[in-house]
């Protein structure tokens, strides 16, 4: 059975986090890749609380090696709803939730190229959860997801790149590092707005910066 609560303590009181992954066809949109599928995992609490996930058709062809990977095929996405239809419904499901992601510099390219084929743009900040945990873990083999998985023993969600295992991996991810920071700093609620701005801060003045917050009450 998977347990699917982090000590409250260690969680942002009353703040819901929407956590986001995509599976694609490709690295970039600026290259004319489109989402296959999105998850959506919604944190509050130190709780996992509620889930979005679709495949989606963006009329694009799913290539061999992704299909590889992800074990997502051209006729899976053929047989989903639009893309348009998809990410309208994400959009909605994430509201106004400050967003997360592991390795968001690639999961946000595709959140905002999908936003702007619908005429809208993204208000939020995000968090990436691999810039945090290099931080925080710094001596992890590597800070791939997979390996953090592993080696922090979080619960097991399924397979690797599908969008909801990797958003509800993630997730857990989070919420480790936040009991972390709160254990090793004595940090208590900390927020998206912390962690913001812990991961533009270097591993150097990872402690004194942390410690400062921690005694502000901030």
């Amino acid at each position: 059975m998977v347990v699917k609560t982090i000590n409250r303590r260690f969680a942002s009181e009353s703040e819901t986090l929407a956590v986001i992954d995509f599976e694609t066809t490709g690295m970039s949109p600026a290259e004319g890749a489109r989402p296959t599928e999105i998850a959506v995992v919604l944190v509050r609490d130190g709780q996992l609380v509620d889930r979005y996930q679709s495949l989606m058709n963006a009329g694009l062809r799913v290539p061999g090696f992704i299909e590889e990977l992800t074990g997502i095929s051209t006729a899976m996405v053929r047989a989903a709803p639009s893309a348009d239809k998809v990410m309208a419904q994400a959009f909605a499901f994430v509201g106004d939730h400050p967003l997360v992601a592991h390795n968001a510099s690639f999961d946000s390219k595709f959140w905002d190229a999908e936003l702007g084929r619908m005429g809208k743009n993204r208000p939020q900040e995000f968090v990436c959860s691999m810039l945090l945990s290099r931080r925080v873990f710094p001596n992890a083999a590597n800070h791939k997801l997979g390996t953090l998985v592993q080696s922090l023993r979080l619960p097991a969600t399924g397979r690797y790149h599908r969008a909801l295992a990797d958003a509800e991996a993630t997730a857990y991810l989070l919420l480790r590092i936040q009991e972390e920071l709160s254990q090793r700093y004595c940090w208590s609620g900390i927020r998206h707005e912390h962690l913001v701005r812990l991961q533009r801060v270097t591993r150097a003045k990872l402690d004194t910066w942390a410690a400062s917050q921690a005694s502000a009450g901030l």
